[in-house]
């Protein structure tokens, strides 16, 4: 640690902690609203419900759902499913992601624009909601294990290289362990340690390739470190499930769901087959910095890697959830930073016009910006509750009613079930579902889902069944129990006892 502080304060200056201070309390002024916006978003709906169910003694996937691996619900129990705790540690995660992209920009570019411009696209980007930024989801929580992974590679300056090289592999599996997809940022680290390691080095004459590749495979100690730690935490949470009887399970919701998701949104000609596509472009592009290594020298190798590598993440499932971008913000910003580097402008700028015409023709950014900060200054400064609830979603009001009846109408021991994909209720009345599945979409998608909620329905026997969701599944749930009452456009069944 003392070391890491002698490095750092070697790095920067006066002038520099003058910036970060400012961008820092620029990005903290951006993101601080959403640390008190209401319960209105249905993924965050479902992690506050599996954080209080773990806290409560579920055992993740066998007992309570979701297709995620398990950090970023930890994340949630730690906190008891508290939206506030949750979004407050999201903006933390942000300030040091802000911090380190700056300690990354300052290490990798010479011209100091690069640096100020680098890192205020970063920290704006990041701190509005125009990528959902504002969501506590796996991918704000992904971006500081990411980031310190790679200044560990490519920024740290120390003769035990394996040593960094083993704490970024750890570092970054647990970001694997927050989301999948962090598997991709592994592979661009990996490529772009190959790359330097053989950077002067690799020939394309038929006479030196067989020379060439035996160095290849026999070189490849800091990958091996790299690739061995980043398998550890993944192996320790595997033994885990196995100890508590549910690794089949943890299988299903962490990996093998992820094929047939992936699978039916890139559907193309044949199963996958826009994936494959995709892949051939990936492995294109790499090629082609590799080809023009000389010209973008070492350090443009480890961003436009990286770049591709991201932009094949953003776009792996072929499916276009805005905060999806948020995996590509670290290495689209240090590709902005190239732009003011020497020589790199003709490259940097056509490369970053070509990702922002394919962004912008799949993906839909957040526009209400002023209006969001509008509504949340209306509120803090004394406005109307329901009317800032209701401009994140014009339900929220309604779920904060339903909730307050609940809390109102039931003794801690009663049980509710809700019919609709709306988490957030469980979650504001302190209840938890019946069975393992906290939204209606769930249960209707998996196999048997509906035969084994109506089995905990009957075993636990909730007082009330709330229907959001109208259609005909619910009818399979509703024995013994008899319509009550109406909330706005909620249902209410009460059990007969």
């Amino acid at each position: 640690m003392k070391k890491f502080g002698e490095y750092i304060k070697g790095t920067i200056n006066r002038n520099d902690l003058i910036f970060i201070s400012v961008i820092s309390a620029v990005f903290s002024l951006l993101r601080f609203p959403s640390v008190v916006e209401p319960y209105w978003y249905g993924d965050e709906g479902v992690y506050e419900v599996v954080g209080m169910a773990l806290r409560q003694g579920r055992i993740l996937y066998s007992g309570i759902w979701d297709n995620k691996p398990p950090i970023l619900y930890l994340i949630y129990a730690i906190f008891n499913g508290d939206q506030f705790s949750a979004k407050l540690l999201s903006l933390i995660f942000g300030l040091l992601s802000t911090i380190l992209f700056f300690l990354v920009a300052k290490r990798f570019f010479k011209n100091n624009k690069s640096v100020i411009f680098s890192t205020s696209f970063f920290a704006i980007v990041f701190g509005l909601p125009i990528i959902e930024g504002n969501i506590a989801n796996a991918e704000n929580f992904m971006i500081l294990p990411t980031l310190v992974s790679f200044y560990l590679l490519f920024c740290m300056r120390d003769n035990n290289r394996f040593k960094l090289t083993w704490i970024a592999g750890l570092v970054l599996s647990l970001a694997f362990l927050t989301k999948i997809v962090a598997l991709f940022d592994f592979a661009a680290f990996s490529t772009a340690l190959l790359a330097l390691r053989f950077f002067d080095r690799i020939s394309f004459k038929r006479s030196e390739v067989v020379r060439e590749m035996k160095a290849l495979l026999l070189g490849l100690e800091q990958e091996a470190v790299f690739g061995v730690a980043f398998i550890v935490p993944v192996i320790l949470t595997f033994i885990y499930f196995i100890s508590v009887g549910a690794l089949s399970d943890f299988w299903r919701a962490a990996f093998s769901q992820n094929v047939g998701y992936v699978a039916y949104g890139n559907f193309f000609i044949f199963p996958n087959g826009l994936l494959y596509l995709k892949m051939f472009l990936l492995l294109f592009s790499v090629l082609l910095i590799f080809t023009y290594r000389r010209f973008v020298g070492k350090i443009g190798i480890i961003i436009l890697i990286w770049l591709a590598f991201s932009m094949f993440d953003a776009f792996f499932s072929a499916r276009p959830y805005t905060h999806y971008l948020l995996v590509l913000l670290p290495a689209f910003s240090l590709t902005l930073g190239l732009i003011f580097e020497s020589k790199m402008t003709k490259i940097a700028v056509p490369i970053l016009l070509v990702c922002l015409i394919i962004i912008f023709s799949q993906f839909k950014l957040y526009t209400k910006i002023v209006p969001y900060y509008i509504n949340y200054l209306t509120f803090v400064t004394g406005g109307d509750v329901t009317k800032y609830q209701n401009f994140f979603d014009r339900r929220v009001s309604r779920d904060y009613d339903l909730a307050n009846y609940i809390k109102y109408k039931t003794k801690p021991t009663d049980g509710i079930f809700i019919w609709g994909d709306n988490p957030q209720i469980y979650a504001l009345s302190g209840k938890l579902p019946p069975g393992r599945y906290t939204v209606s979409y769930h249960i209707t998608f998996y196999q048997n889902a509906i035969s084994e909620t109506k089995g905990a329905i009957d075993k636990s026997k909730p007082r009330y069944i709330i229907q959001i969701k109208d259609d005909n599944v619910l009818s399979n749930f509703l024995d013994n129990y008899d319509l009550r009452y109406k909330v706005d456009d909620a249902t209410i069944y009460e059990r007969q006892y």
